[in-house]
């Protein structure tokens, strides 16, 4: 289907690094809030850290958000020496095609990362890149309708 992820996994840190290397990936884009960090809260967990941390010895890495709030982005950019392209527009491809001119690799060495279909996975797709869908970071503290939001939204990949 359209909106298909590569892959629909429960979590970053279940990436296989190694699959996606054996691919040719050489760039993982990483949605900010749910993804990598819970929504709004700002701050990055010591887990994420190290886990995007051991991640730079194999792949460049890059967080593109349609977050635009720029006091929010340079906190986060405060705590993590990965560049954060923000206010992005996804499902626009062209954030996604600017990290990768950036970085001079080419989106099928790309993979795009993120917790919504309809716009990380759909950007990701439509920018030519790997995708993987991860459940959000913090979705036991979610309430019951950000949830059911989340599940009418992935019936769109069923």
């Amino acid at each position: 289907m359209f909106l298909k992820p590569d892959y629909n996994i429960e979590s970053i840190y279940d990436i296989n690094i190694v699959e996606l290397k054996e691919k040719g990936i050489k760039a993982l884009f990483f949605d900010l809030d749910s993804t990598v960090m819970k929504s709004k809260s700002g701050k990055f967990s010591y887990k994420t850290l190290q886990f995007l941390n051991d991640l730079r010895t194999n792949f460049n890495l890059a967080i593109i958000t349609n977050n635009k709030n720029l006091e929010y982005i340079k906190k986060a950019e405060s705590q993590i020496d990965i560049p954060i392209y923000y206010s992005a527009k996804k499902p626009s491809k062209a954030t996604l095609l600017e990290a990768c001119h950036d970085f001079k690799i080419n989106p099928i060495n790309c993979a795009m990362i993120g917790d919504r279909p309809l716009s990380d996975i759909l950007a990701g797709i439509r920018a030519g890149m790997t995708t993987i869908l991860v459940d959000s970071i913090s979705k036991d503290e979610e309430t019951p309708v950000v949830r059911f939001a989340r599940y009418l939204e992935r019936l769109t990949i069923k």
